[in-house]
């Protein structure tokens, strides 16, 4: 997670957003609870990992304040994606899709009929192409300086 934070966002943030990224995002260990967080390994190491969750919370880690492990309804609310990072040596090789694809299957499974995530500006491009459209964009303050977000959804047909 810092290295895809570090490096990953540093064409797109100046060092003091990275910083400040390092403070609004990270891991929720409640994914890990919930049993919706995976991990993928590739040459004997973690190549990237991502999830999605039935809660309410949109982005954050464990340390970030405002989160809400309220549970959604699949009937009206959209499942979320995610804490989703690629380790930079992995980037554009498929892992964030197959995450995506991952999260995918899962939240349709439970009735989910669409998904929104909080994408930086270094994921977004993955998220288009994985056919999210933007819904709204925020600067988040949390962190010390202003982080540009963009919240974006996908509608998901049902099994």
């Amino acid at each position: 997670m810092a290295a895809a934070i570090g490096e990953l966002q540093r064409p797109f943030l100046s060092p003091e957003q990275i910083a400040a990224s390092r403070a609004i995002m990270g891991l929720d260990r409640q994914l890990i609870t919930d049993g919706t967080y995976f991990v993928v390994e590739a040459e004997g190491r973690i190549a990237g990992c991502g999830g999605w969750s039935r809660r309410a919370t949109l982005y954050g880690g464990d340390h970030s304040p405002g989160r809400d492990a309220a549970l959604l309804d699949p009937a009206s609310d959209p499942a979320r994606v995610r804490a989703m990072y690629t380790h930079p040596e992995f980037a554009r090789r498929g892992v964030g899709r197959l995450i995506l694809a991952r999260c995918e299957d899962a939240a349709r499974a439970e009735g989910f009929t669409r998904l929104e995530l909080m994408a930086t500006l270094s994921g977004q491009p993955l998220y288009s192409r994985c056919g999210y459209t933007e819904i709204e964009r925020i600067e988040d303050p949390r962190g010390g300086a202003p982080v540009p977000l963009i919240r974006m959804g996908k509608a998901i047909q049902t099994i």
